[in-house]
């Protein structure tokens, strides 16, 4: 079924039918759900008896083999690290990634044996199917050799890229796939999102920038009992930066964490929106990513220095370039929360 705000992206698709380009690219934030409206584009594509909505019937003997895993004319080009992974998930968590942790990247062998495969006639039927996601994962030596396969596609076979970051693709693959760009829904689709889903979603929701696909994944992870960990954290007043580091790092090595997908740029990018909202408060604004916090977050800006919050938000952009690549996570964190502990010092509120 597709989400309520990709059913304009849907029909438009549906309504081109014939005149689909042999390219497609896909792409937007992350959550989303660029990746559902492809599922479902390439289930049409290789249904036999496509639905009157355009859906794929879901019953002959290709929607069979797909459902299944099987088809043997649908391919997915993924990293290898990624194959289990939801849209926008880190699948090797920052801190317990090593030399031996499985590639990041589309490899570019990984290309050619897509071109070995589209070399010979397509299992059943005339129409073939290869999903590159995310596209963006593609070093230049990959992304040209699936370059030569875009010029000259063999017939029959569509390409569908998904992207949440295309200004990462080469040129030369963007200029030769036609680009649907993905928008995050408006307050009211939200709105019937969440009452369909629960409103117990509503604070993952805003956390997540109200990115719904990213909202439910996170709430199936166990992402609210993380969250009201971190709020509890961070909320609590003269905490001790050290003995929290030290904690949060018995967290992110946790077996729940590792598991869950809870890992350091998680918790990275979590800590940068909730300084962001202790900013914003303190200056007047609206709080965006924890408005259920907003008693908490009044609190501490009471606490807290302007300057010196700002300069701790300007400091978390810094330390957001390399959380994928610290050198001792427990420093890491140390330094990340002494830096938040030092906009409450020397207030003069």
């Amino acid at each position: 079924m597709i989400a309520p705000w990709l059913e304009s992206y849907w029909q438009r698709l549906i309504d081109l039918d014939q005149r689909l380009p042999h390219a497609l690219l896909f792409v937007g934030p992350p959550g989303l759900g660029k990746r559902d409206l492809v599922e479902h584009l390439a289930a049409r594509l290789l249904c036999d008896t496509p639905a009157e909505n355009g859906a794929a019937c879901g019953q002959c003997a290709a929607c069979r083999w797909r459902l299944s895993g099987n088809h043997p004319d649908l391919y997915r080009v993924v990293p290898a690290s990624a194959q289990d992974a939801e849209e926008g998930d880190e699948a090797v968590p920052a801190a317990e990634s090593t030399a031996k942790a499985k590639s990041s990247q589309i490899l570019i062998d990984q290309i050619r044996e897509i071109q070995d495969a589209l070399a010979v006639t397509g299992h059943h039927g005339s129409r073939r199917v290869v999903i590159i996601d995310p596209a963006e994962a593609m070093n230049v030596f990959t992304a040209n050799a699936l370059l030569k396969l875009l010029e000259e596609p063999p017939a029959g076979c569509s390409f569908l890229l998904v992207s949440s970051a295309p200004r990462r693709l080469l040129p030369t693959i963007r200029s030769r796939c036609q680009q649907w760009a993905v928008g995050r829904p408006g307050a009211r689709l939200l709105e019937q999102w969440l009452a369909a889903e629960g409103p117990a979603l509503a604070p993952l929701l805003t956390l997540c920038g109200g990115m719904p696909m990213a909202a439910k994944r996170l709430a199936e992870q166990g992402g609210a009992a993380w969250r009201d960990r971190f709020v509890k954290d961070l909320a609590a007043g003269g905490f001790d930066p050290l003995r929290l580091a030290g904690q949060w790092e018995s967290w992110l090595k946790s077996k729940d964490a590792l598991a869950g997908g809870f890992n350091l740029v998680m918790l990275v990018d979590w800590f940068q929106r909730w300084v962001s909202d202790l900013a914003v408060f303190k200056l007047g604004g609206v709080v965006r990513f924890f408005p259920d916090q907003t008693a908490a977050l009044s609190d501490l800006a009471k606490r807290a220095d302007v300057a010196a919050l700002s300069n701790c938000y300007n400091e978390t952009l810094q330390i957001r370039r390399v959380v994928t690549h610290p050198l001792n996570l427990r420093l890491f964190l140390e330094d990340m929360l002494m830096r938040y502990a030092r906009a409450f010092k020397g207030s003069r509120n």
